[in-house]
C-alpha cells in the first residue's frame, strides 16, 4: 500500500477499487479461519465519531455473518453488574472457525465507566491490573487478539458532531452520553493514556489508526488486519447447479395470497 515516497494517494474511484480488493481478501481470510479452526477477536475502541462503526461495516459487508460476527453490548443488567466484570464479554468470544468484532469491549471500564463514575476507583484499578492477565490467558488458549484505537482530532470530532446534529438521519447516533463525553475531552484523553500505559503490552499491543479521514482509516486498518492473521487460499470444489425437479406443480390462486403493493418500478 505504500512505497518509498510514502502512502499512495487515491481518488474516490481508486478508493472504491482498493476497498473491493481488500474485501475480497477478507472473504479469503474468513474461509481460512473456518478451515483451520482459528479463533480471532478484533477490538475496536476510540472516541465517539472516530469511525468504528464505519470500518466494521466495510469489514462485514461481504463476509458471512455466521463466521464474522459483530458484538456491540449495551448497558449491563443489574444481574450482570454483580458478575465477574469480564464474564459477559467472555460469553461472546469466538468458537473454532469464527471471527468476532467488538464494537467497544471490556475497555468500557477504562473509558466511559471510569470517566463518568459508573465504577468505583477500586473496580477501575482492579481492571487495569487484571486486563493484561486476562488477555494473556485468552492468547494462551489459542485465541488471536487484535486491538485497534481509532484516533480522531478535536477539530474533526467537532465537525462530525455538528454534522450529526444537522442531519436528521444521523441524530440517533448522538446520545446524551456522547455529548457529555464531548464536554469531558481532556478527561477522556487522560483515561486513554492511562489505559495504554497498562494494557499496551508486547503480547497484546494497541494499534493506533489515524482516523481524521474515514476512507484512509478504513483502508489502512483493513490492510493491517489482513497482515495479522497469516492465511492462504482455500481450494473450493467446482459448483454445479443440480437439475430442477420436473414434476408438475399447480400454484394456488394469486388472490389467496397477500402481496406487497408495487409502489416502485425500476426500468
Amino acid at each position: 500500500m505504500a512505497d518509498d515516497d510514502g502512502p499512495r494517494k487515491l481518488s474516490k474511484k481508486q478508493y472504491e477499487k482498493e476497498l473491493g480488493r481488500l474485501q475480497t481478501e477478507l472473504v479469503k481470510l474468513q474461509e481460512w479461519v473456518g478451515q483451520e479452526g482459528l479463533k480471532v477477536v478484533v477490538v475496536f475502541e476510540g472516541r465517539d465519531t472516530a469511525g468504528k462503526g464505519g470500518v466494521i461495516k466495510r469489514i462485514t459487508e461481504k463476509t458471512n455473518p455466521r463466521v464474522v460476527r459483530t458484538v456491540a453490548l449495551g448497558t449491563p443488567t443489574e444481574r450482570q453488574k454483580t458478575q465477574w466484570y469480564f464474564q459477559r464479554y467472555a460469553a461472546q468470544l469466538p468458537a473454532s472457525g469464527e471471527i468476532v468484532l467488538f464494537d467497544r469491549s471490556w475497555y468500557n471500564r477504562a473509558g466511559v465507566e471510569h470517566v463518568m463514575g459508573f465504577c468505583t476507583d477500586a473496580e477501575y484499578e482492579e481492571f487495569m491490573r487484571s486486563t493484561p492477565h486476562f488477555e494473556r490467558m485468552l492468547m494462551r488458549s489459542g485465541l488471536v487478539l487484535i486491538k485497534y484505537w481509532l484516533s480522531v482530532s478535536d477539530e474533526e470530532q467537532e465537525r462530525r458532531f455538528k454534522a450529526r446534529i444537522e442531519n436528521p438521519d444521523k441524530q440517533w447516533k448522538l446520545s446524551p452520553m456522547d455529548l457529555e463525553a464531548r464536554a469531558r475531552w481532556v478527561d477522556y484523553a487522560e483515561a486513554k493514556d492511562e489505559m495504554f500505559a497498562y494494557t499496551d503490552t508486547k503480547e497484546s499491543p494497541w494499534w493506533v489508526v489515524e482516523a481524521d479521514d474515514k476512507r484512509t482509516a478504513r483502508l489502512n486498518l483493513i490492510s493491517h488486519l489482513l497482515e495479522q492473521v497469516p492465511y492462504g487460499t482455500v481450494k473450493r470444489e467446482k459448483i454445479e447447479l443440480p437439475p430442477r425437479q420436473q414434476r408438475a406443480h399447480e400454484r394456488p390462486p394469486a388472490d389467496t395470497q397477500n402481496f406487497v403493493p408495487t409502489r416502485y418500478e425500476v426500468g
